[in-house]
């Protein structure tokens, strides 16, 4: 099937080599839509963007793309939405720098929905993964679609939340809609594709380009009511987003963890500069004036015996050694070793790197 004349003159001037989004639309706020932007003349064209684009833009060269892009709409679950699109998410349009094209697979109608983005360390805990995951199916099930950006990480564990609960989930990529960064998340984006919607800015083709991530990230909070920032380092990627969403005029969430891990410093130093500290769903959901969802039924977590509660018990929430948990409990490392692993298997506590021991809260 051909497509669309508007489409594809839409697709000509976003895949032209050299045009940046910006660039696109001055050209579209001073000449109107893209099929007049393709018959100016470069005089006119010159005026408004200088001689280089202008050039760039009469040489075309684009046609190998707008072809495979056409390919890829035969696919009935392919959409492209163009700013002029009465489907084009709504929050999007009030960012500084909207993507003038989305290429969407999947539910394109949750990019308009309202949503809250959930985004955190790429090597999160065990704790950070259950909450990123916990927050985002409560959240989910309360009416609010799950934005992430399909990380490794606490991004993975909250488009598995959001996918869970009834308001699914919608992955953000840094690549062409046809490439999957990382390659450990293909059963997910796939599943995501049939429940939910993968959606980007950038063309078929693109690869993963360091670049590109930061970029992706504004879509990410411009979708959403807010931002909930998981588990983050003081450096971490994950506070470009928050900050982002705050510049925005998104709400900025962040959950506390302990003074001594690496992880919280990120959330810690954004509660500094005012985001809201949140220990439940219900304080987000709250924030956001949305009613909570019906309690649902708590999961069970697998019973442990007496010797093992005392050992969760002595281990609280900060992370500790084999041979410190020995000594709290008056136990010998082997009967610690043996209790641990029986924990660790039933989901009560995870081995962080260098051998120390968190304890799980679901």
């Amino acid at each position: 099937m051909p497509l669309d004349p508007d489409l594809t003159a839409w697709l000509k001037l976003s895949l032209t080599p050299g045009l940046g989004g910006e660039t696109l639309r001055l050209l579209l706020a001073s000449l109107g839509d893209p099929a007049r932007v393709l018959a100016a003349s470069r005089g006119t064209l010159a005026q408004h963007v200088g001689d280089a684009a202008a050039v760039a833009i009469q040489r075309g060269g684009a046609t190998e793309a707008v072809a495979a892009a056409g390919r890829w709409l035969e696919d009935p679950a392919n959409r492209v939405l163009t700013l002029a699109d009465p489907e084009y998410p709504s929050r999007l349009l009030q960012i500084a720098d909207p993507p003038p094209l989305l290429y969407v697979k999947g539910r394109a109608e949750l990019l308009s929905r309202p949503s809250l983005a959930i985004v955190g360390s790429r090597n999160a805990t065990a704790q950070g993964m259950a909450n990123a995951e916990a927050f985002a199916r409560t959240l989910s099930d309360a009416g609010l679609t799950i934005v992430s950006g399909l990380a490794l990480g606490a991004d993975t564990a909250a488009h598995r939340g959001g996918i869970a609960g009834a308001s699914s989930s919608v992955a953000v990529l840094g690549t062409g809609a046809d490439i999957i960064y990382p390659a450990r998340n293909r059963a997910l984006a796939h599943e995501l594709a049939g429940r939910g919607a993968l959606v980007t800015e950038f063309a078929l083709g693109t690869r993963a380009l360091a670049g590109n991530f930061p970029r992706r990230n504004r879509i990410i909070s411009g979708l959403a009511l807010g931002c909930l920032v998981v588990e983050a380092a003081a450096d971490s990627g994950s506070l470009i987003t928050a900050r982002l969403a705050g510049e925005q005029g998104r709400e900025v969430f962040a959950i506390p963890g302990s003074i001594h891990s690496p992880l919280a410093k990120g959330a810690h130093a954004l509660i500094k500069q005012g985001a809201k500290l949140v220990e439940s769903a219900r304080d987000i959901l709250e924030e956001l004036q949305m009613p909570a969802p019906p309690a649902g039924a708590a999961p069970v977590a697998a019973p442990v015996d007496a010797r093992a509660h005392a050992l969760l018990d002595a281990l609280g929430d900060d992370a500790c050694d084999r041979d410190a948990l020995a000594a709290r409990c008056e136990l010998q490392p082997a009967e610690v070793a043996a209790i641990l692993t029986q924990l660790e298997i039933d989901g009560h506590v995870a081995v962080l790197p260098g051998g120390l021991i968190q304890r799980v809260r679901r």
